[in-house]
Formats: C-alpha cells, structure tokens, sequence
C-alpha cells in the first residue's frame, strides 16, 4: 500500500490507536434521564429522594455506555416499580457546573399518563426515595429546586405543543 494512502488505510490498528487517544482526552458530560409522569387531572408525578433535600423528577443519571432512555426506564423500575415504555424526549436541558459538580445533560422523557391500577401499585421500590406524590404545576415549583421546576415547566410546554425543547438551566433556548 502507498504511504500516501490515509493511516486508517496503511495502519488500521495505528488508527485506532490515535482515535482512542483522543477520546481519553475529549471532556465527557454526565448524562441524566427524567421522566413526566402525569394523572387524569393535570398533576405530575415528584419523588422525594433520601440523598437530597429538595423533590425532584423521577429519574436518574445514566451509567456508563447506557443511552438516556434506558437510563431514564431503568430508574423508574428500581426506583418505583414502574415498567413503562417511555414516549419522546420532550426536553434535553445543558445544566452549567455547579457545586463540586461538572455540567451535564439532562433528558425529559414523556412517560404518559399513569392509570389507576398504575398510581395504586406505585411504591417506593429501594432506599434512594423517601417518597412520592402528585402535585398541581403550582404545588411542583414550590417543591422542585428552581432550575428543575423551570425543566418540568419546559417539558409541560414541550408535551402541550407536540414538540421538543433544547433549555439551558431549564430555559428554552431559540
């Protein structure tokens, strides 16, 4: 093979030498996976998680090599029992470094409308959750943290107009 040919040509393995290197180099961003969970009535579902003091989303941080969407199934199942198939991405929120921790991206999954036998067989399924409960929009930016009510808000938004929402902090970007 001529040397003027490209390295992933001349020198496959050399190629992927060199791409690995980049990677190992590349920032990498922590990935988190909510879900919306709603009622008949309009409330949504918030979960009152044991590590933190503020209520939150249901949901979680994605592991390694695991996309969003399964991150944001496989939560809802430890964390509630729920086994659901998850609808669109309503919002994908760039959250800036804060406190000890780097930026991130979170993922606003619709997960429906939750029927009755479904709100009578939710329980809190491991130890991460103190508890649950459904809130009115209003009740829910009392007890999220700002930037996350401001994420749910966008992601209530997003379902209302069909679409889809890219925020920053929980602000929709244009």
């Amino acid at each position: 093979m001529s040397q003027d040919a490209p390295l992933y040509e001349r020198d496959p393995e050399a190629w992927n030498a060199h791409l690995a290197e980049g990677n190992a180099r590349q920032a990498r961003k922590r990935v988190g996976a909510d879900v919306l969970l709603r009622d008949h009535n309009g409330r949504i579902l918030i979960v009152d998680p044991a590590y933190k003091p503020d209520w939150d989303l249901p949901g979680g941080m994605a592991e390694a090599n695991e996309s969003p969407a399964a991150a944001a199934r496989r939560e809802i199942k430890e964390e509630l029992g729920l086994d659901l198939e998850l609808g669109r991405v309503l919002v994908v929120d760039w959250v800036p470094s804060h406190g000890p921790w780097d930026d991130s991206l979170m993922f606003v999954f619709d997960g429906g409308i939750l029927e009755s036998r479904q709100l009578a067989g939710l329980h809190t399924a491991d130890s991460e959750l103190a508890g649950f409960r459904l809130a009115t929009p209003a009740e829910a930016a009392d007890l999220l943290r700002p930037y996350v009510w401001l994420r749910a808000k966008a992601a209530l938004s997003a379902l209302l107009q069909e679409a889809s929402s890219y925020c920053e902090s929980g602000r929709p970007q244009t």
